[in-house]
């Protein structure tokens, strides 16, 4: 469809037959994001309520659209780039956000540590060091004030208030060890996701735990198994080995799920609860 024939759907948008709308709105988010520049552009110039809330409606859906491919897609390359997830997940509350403001960021950080790093240093020396780095230095810190708010699920936002939930803190730090080839990775520990320093490249011996809502705080494994028995739970390699950066998603989405729930927005709810259905499988 060429640009012609587009604007002239975008003209019949105010059409007040609900059946002719549904055709244009159909064959316009057909035509995929290429045609949101001229539905933002006709917004811009019209003073008519209904055709300014239809168009709102066909951007946001084509722009959804966008969301779940680009999640299905990242599932099928294996989930390999858990920051690529993250992303992905930013851009369905702000579409329009340029990625590169995270990348610097996170750069930054993974520089800054990089600095002071020795090569002889303990996996403890280099935790505190990650510490003092991540929350004494960038000032990173728990949302203990709106633990509920869905911003603690978007990573930019995380990074820009430096205040997040125990998952969202966890990826960003753990994003930055691994940078630096310190392997710690994200645990999937109910209740309270938690981070693991794996003894190398073996990732089934665990040496600590972090908890990086408690500002970077090391546990041992007694401490992850009083937690689990206090919960009722199984002593299990699921709760306590490092997991996949498919999982981690997964649990990202089942947050920003119960943050929507906790502030009654239903329909943002069930569209985070589509994009968790993509990407959760029995294989998976």
């Amino acid at each position: 469809m060429n640009e012609k024939e587009i604007k002239a759907l975008i003209y019949l948008l105010d059409d007040p037959d609900t059946d002719i709308f549904r055709e244009i709105e159909h064959k316009l988010i057909t035509c995929g994001p290429e045609v949101i520049p001229l539905l933002e552009s006709s917004w811009e110039s019209s003073f008519d309520p209904l055709s300014q809330s239809r168009i709102e409606n066909i951007v946001h859906k084509i722009q959804f659209d966008q969301v779940k491919n680009d999640l299905q897609l990242w599932k099928l390359n294996n989930a390999e780039d858990l920051l690529e997830g993250l992303l992905i997940i930013n851009r369905y509350q702000y579409p329009n956000l340029n990625d590169e403001q995270v990348y610097v960021q996170l750069a930054e950080l993974r520089r800054n540590a990089w600095y002071h790093l020795m090569y002889d240093m303990s996996p403890v020396e280099k935790v505190k060091l990650l510490n003092n780095i991540i929350f004494r230095e960038f000032g990173l810190s728990g949302n203990t004030t709106n633990y509920h708010d869905p911003q603690n699920s978007f990573i930019h936002k995380v990074l820009e208030s430096k205040k997040g939930n125990p998952i969202s803190l966890a990826c960003i730090y753990a994003l930055v060890a691994q940078k630096l080839d310190i392997p710690i990775f994200g645990v999937n520990l109910p209740k309270h996701f938690v981070l693991a320093y794996a003894d190398g490249d073996n990732q089934d011996k665990v040496l600590f735990y972090i908890n990086v809502f408690n500002r970077g705080q090391i546990m041992r494994e007694e401490d992850i198994f009083a937690f689990l028995r206090q919960l009722n739970l199984p002593l299990s390699d699921e709760y306590t080995l490092p997991c996949d950066n498919l999982a981690i998603i997964r649990r990202v989405l089942r947050n920003l799920i119960a943050a929507y729930d906790h502030v009654d927005n239903a329909e943002k709810k069930l569209e985070v609860e589509l994009m968790l259905q993509l990407i959760s499988s029995v294989e998976g």
